[in-house]
């Protein structure tokens, strides 16, 4: 009996493990996007990656749109919730590269700590600011998010922008546009729950 048990035990952990391989197989591959929008076809985007790889760009029905413009450090507050591409640095701290302020609406999106793919190290941290500090090298900012906190060194070339809310039809040829995780279709094409664009600090 214990060892009719025990092979039933183990056929269901075989099997379970068996349904998540293959629903982890069957579930859409997410990717990143940066690239130059080519032509527009309605919702359809045809863009050229950095490296030179043409795909098509589908845009969700009533996804989101946002014009990436311009800010200033000034513009960073206390309790601001704000994005950071960083390198990290022998003391523990991150010194920032690119700075995003998220619109209120957005706060909590993504909040954490992790690995970048802008360029070997990089990182991302989506926190809260929790104090501001003046320093012979810049800004130190302190930000918080639910599992930790981090100190972010603001360098005077970081760039820092935010977003503008745009619609779809404001998206043309030759725009530089980032989508943060894309759904890949089976046909190849990309299904994106939202897209930004401009021309300053896009790929960040």
């Amino acid at each position: 009996m214990a060892k009719m048990t025990r092979r039933t035990i183990g056929a269901g952990a075989v099997a379970a493990l068996f349904a998540a391989s293959l629903a982890a197989a069957q579930a859409p591959q997410v990717v990143r996007i940066r690239a130059t929008i080519d032509s527009i076809n309605g919702s359809l985007l045809d863009v050229k990656g950095r490296d030179g790889t043409m795909m098509k760009v589908q845009l969700a029905p009533n996804a989101p749109v946002n014009e990436v413009v311009k800010a200033s450090l000034s513009d960073i507050k206390e309790n601001s919730y704000i994005a950071i591409t960083a390198m990290p640095q022998p003391d523990g701290s991150q010194k920032a590269i690119a700075i995003l302020i998220f619109p209120e609406a957005l706060r909590g999106v993504a909040e954490g700590f992790r690995p970048w793919d802008l360029s070997p190290k990089s990182t991302m941290t989506n926190a809260t600011v929790a104090n501001e500090v003046t320093g012979v090298d810049g800004e130190t900012l302190t930000v918080k998010y639910k599992d930790g906190e981090k100190k972010i060194i603001v360098p005077s070339d970081t760039i820092i922008v935010m977003y503008k809310k745009a619609s779809s039809g404001d998206l043309k040829a030759g725009q530089k546009i980032f989508v943060a995780a894309a759904k890949k279709l089976p046909d190849g094409t990309l299904l994106a729950p939202n897209i930004a664009f401009g021309d300053y600090g896009v790929w960040r």
